[in-house]
């Protein structure tokens, strides 16, 4: 039994992320990718894009803790024997800052992970622009 191939076009994948991480539609760049902080939209409300497809799951919040762990550790070891501050100011500084980077980066990357399926046509994307 013959199968049926899908031939799809390349979609570029750094306009996609990028516009990902600015939490726009990675199709056309300009409607809002969440309707929350976290939350996404069901369609892109310009080019009425299909975001059901994605599956972000537990990829955001890895990357945000990978990101925020190599950011903020070397920092912390700079910081303690260059400047000796006290224990608790230290631990107050730096965990405000982790709190602060963790937050601002989360949605970005999941943006950037919902974009980056979207352009390798990856859980279902795509299948709306099949001609069968």
């Amino acid at each position: 039994m013959p199968t049926k191939t899908h031939v799809h076009v390349e979609r570029p994948i750094w306009p996609a992320l990028f516009n990902g991480f600015r939490r726009r539609c990675p199709r056309c760049g300009s409607g809002a990718l969440f309707q929350g902080y976290l939350k996404t939209n069901e369609t892109c409300t310009v080019c009425r894009q299909d975001f059901t497809h994605h599956r972000a799951d537990d990829g955001p919040a890895y990357l945000t803790i990978l990101l925020v762990g190599h950011l903020m550790a070397p920092m912390m070891h700079v910081v303690f024997v260059r400047f000796r501050p006290e224990p608790l100011i230290m631990f107050t500084i730096f965990t405000v800052g982790c709190v602060g980077l963790s937050l601002y980066l989360l949605p970005r990357l999941k943006g950037m992970v919902i974009g980056f399926q979207w352009a390798r046509y990856m859980h279902g994307f795509g299948e709306e622009d099949d001609p069968g």
